[in-house]
């Protein structure tokens, strides 16, 4: 009895699969078992600007009676911030396909692969879009003390998707997030967005840390001991339920909404 009640609690939104290249570590089998140890009905994978995983991860959580949300972290301009865009329907799986086909094919080969502004506003259409935590648009603009181009990001957000917006909330133990976090949610609630708590997942437990980081070096030609590198932290790994709740106790709103979102996404993908 107490486990029933305690499934539909938190929902992953926000996870980085090894399809995520050079910065996810998490395999689908991994994730598919974490969720089911866990009592997680469903769970996305939002890889970076890609969905290479999405047949494999459909087609092995539909039968472990996990619920696959497909999704991705996508580039917004040239400047690199972030949006996660989890898939409703068959539409926002067409929209999404096609926003990382353009993010790739129409952008200069010198260029990163990114998706502007006009081509994502022709596409919303059965997509949930959350803010993209720390490193999307709102939340840079806000850490640098420009609350006014926050607030016209942030309703040009809402005019595009409504009330599938919602403003994504993290608590790694980064310094820039708690800075940031009191003036998101004075916007949300200002503008009637509802708040989401995610947890940025690139490995599955905390002692995976160093082993992770290493990695990431790899990959990108450095070494542990330089400083100016992209790092992640010991909590970005595949929290529990249990963990996210208590973790965010104070705003339960944002964990309960990632099970309404959850069930605002009704697609599965099929070969």
């Amino acid at each position: 009895m107490t486990k029933a009640k305690h499934k539909n609690k938190f929902i992953h939104l926000h996870t980085h699969s090894a399809y995520s290249l050079a910065e996810g570590a998490i395999r689908i089998n991994e994730l598919i078992e974490l969720c089911q140890n866990d009592q997680m009905p469903a769970v996305a994978v939002t890889d970076t600007n890609n969905m290479f995983g999405a047949l494999e991860f459909a087609k092995a959580a539909a039968p472990s009676g996990i619920q696959p949300i497909i999704g991705c972290q996508v580039t917004l301009g040239m400047e690199g911030h972030q949006l996660v865009l989890l898939v409703q329907s068959e539409v926002g799986y067409l929209n999404l396909s096609k926003l990382i086909s353009d993010a790739y094919m129409e952008n200069e080969d010198t260029e990163a692969p990114h998706i502007d502004w006009d081509k994502l506003s022709e596409r919303t259409e059965g997509l949930i879009c959350l803010s993209g935590g720390l490193k999307g648009l709102v939340a840079q603009y806000l850490l640098h003390n420009q609350s006014k181009e926050a607030e016209q990001v942030f309703k040009k957000l809402k005019s595009m998707f409504g009330d599938r917006f919602y403003i994504e909330l993290q608590r790694h133990g980064i310094a820039e997030e708690e800075r940031v976090e009191a003036p998101l949610i004075e916007l949300a609630y200002k503008h009637d967005v509802p708040l989401v708590a995610t947890n940025d997942c690139y490995f599955t437990e905390r002692s995976m840390y160093e082993a992770h980081d290493a990695f990431l070096c790899i990959a990108e030609g450095r070494y542990v001991t330089e400083t100016d590198r992209r790092k992640a932290t010991p909590e970005h790994y595949f929290k529990t339920s249990a963990e996210m709740e208590a973790l965010f106790s104070d705003i339960p709103e944002a964990i309960q909404n990632t099970v309404v979102i959850a069930q605002r996404c009704h697609y599965l993908l099929k070969a």
